[in-house]
């Protein structure tokens, strides 16, 4: 299986809110192609009643088995990017869980309890290297539906093959069923 795996710059938003228990909520706004050469938590910029900060870098690994789920992620025109982040209650206050262009990750980033998913767009050059990886590793693999096996009637009604297991019968029913109870 091949493994690609790219380091990209993730950046996050601080933004006040009117609400009488938390005065501000934090949440990922941006994917950047490459890691800028500044320390985490870099503040870049203000607006009005936001800050964005470089909150780190992180890998977005490509895996050639996923190639069917990096596609899709393409159906709509515009590829998407899952970004995660984890409150840490302590300085800094976020920290980067993970970076997907698969949307069942994605969606799988949703089940971390407190944690903060965003999808984000895709900067133009990560969409033009997932889609050169999944050009370069997908193999078309044909949908096979499985067939049922018929249900065999005498594997419900004892063994024969084990004479202590077949089961008493009185009258045409089982001893011990449910009918045989007051």
């Amino acid at each position: 299986m091949a493994v690609e795996h790219l380091v990209v710059g993730v950046v996050v938003e601080r933004r006040a809110i009117d609400n009488p228990w938390i005065d501000h909520t934090w949440a990922p706004v941006a994917v950047l192609a490459d890691a800028p050469d500044v320390a985490p938590w870099t503040s870049l910029g203000k607006d009005g009643r936001s800050e964005r900060f470089y909150a780190g870098s992180c890998a977005l690994s490509l895996y050639s088995s996923d190639t069917a789920q990096l596609i899709e992620n393409f159906t709509s025109g515009t590829g998407k990017l899952w970004v995660s982040v984890r409150p840490t209650g302590i300085d800094p206050p976020l920290e980067v869980v993970g970076v997907t262009a698969d949307p069942t990750e994605g969606e799988g980033y949703l089940e971390g309890m407190g944690d903060v998913v965003e999808v984000v767009p895709m900067p133009e050059g990560i969409a033009d290297h997932v889609l050169s990886f999944y050009k370069a590793h997908h193999v078309e693999r044909p949908f096979i539906k499985r067939k049922r096996d018929k249900a065999n009637r005498d594997a419900f009604s004892g063994r024969p093959d084990r004479p202590d297991r077949v089961m008493r019968t009185e009258g045409g029913r089982p001893v011990g069923s449910v009918e045989d109870e007051p």
